[in-house]
């Protein structure tokens, strides 16, 4: 197989950037993207020429690490899938491809394909933990949790902090990453008793990074590699009310419920 790949360009933070053209041949439809690009990087290293920059660690699609914006769609045209999980015979021979960068104000781009997704390690400092110090701990089938419950919890606890759901909102807001990680430890006993203060504190960290807020499209769940649900979301939101409410209600009376 063989493309033309128009990819991103970037030196640094400081550069302005620009889209440049390369052709590859011979490339296997059972090849990665990843696998793809580093074909590439040979053939500019043999040339003498810069590599092109990207972001990659396990390529097994649990790092969240590979995000690539190609063809207009956070890790390409698959769902369900990170870049690395992203197969060359998911495209035709001889079609353009078109690779970019995350794009969002919070994500600066470092060099080339690579951004700095540093603002999400922030928002999970900011109170995406369980800190109390509970001794020692009983077995776990010893705690009852509802089935129900239990399955949220695990669903949500699937993000791999990718950014797929920045780069694919209108906003660039990070909701459902945020949405995911409130929502897997409110729904278990160990997370509950911390709830109110690390929704209000998330929530107040991705406002302070410069992210912007839900656009209601769903573009977030349709992109996100481990089909997060925007039903976190909704839980997230009423877990901030709530908290606000209750912050309102001991400010009112006095003392602290």
């Amino acid at each position: 197989m063989k493309f033309t790949l128009k990819i991103w360009r970037q030196k640094n933070a400081d550069d302005k950037g620009r889209m440049v053209s390369y052709k590859v041949d011979d490339i296997s439809p059972d090849s990665s993207f990843l696998e793809m690009l580093d074909q590439l990087n040979q053939q500019l290293i043999a040339k003498g020429e810069d590599p092109v920059s990207f972001d990659h660690d396990c390529r097994e699609g649990i790092c969240g690490a590979c995000g690539l914006y190609i063809n207009g769609r956070p890790h390409g045209p698959l769902k369900g899938i990170t870049t690395c999980q992203l197969y060359m015979r998911a495209f035709r021979s001889g079609e353009t491809i078109c690779v970019e960068p995350w794009r969002s104000g919070a994500f600066p781009v470092v060099k080339d394909l690579i951004v700095d997704r540093s603002a999400l390690d922030k928002i999970i400092q900011a109170g995406g933990y369980i800190s109390i110090n509970s001794g020692g701990l009983p077995d776990a089938n010893t705690i009852p949790v509802s089935k129900h419950d239990a399955d949220a919890a695990f669903d949500a606890a699937a993000c791999i902090g990718c950014g797929a759901c920045v780069a694919a909102c209108s906003n660039a807001s990070p909701m459902l990453f945020v949405g995911a990680k409130v929502s897997h430890l409110a729904l278990l006993p160990q997370g509950r008793i911390e709830a109110a203060r690390r929704v209000q504190q998330m929530v107040a960290a991705m406002d302070a990074l410069g992210f912007g807020n839900c656009s209601n499209t769903y573009a977030c769940q349709a992109e996100c590699p481990k089909e997060i649900s925007i039903a976190n979301i909704a839980r997230m939101n009423r877990e901030f009310l709530t908290a606000k409410l209750f912050a309102e209600k001991e400010k009112n009376i006095g003392f602290t419920l």
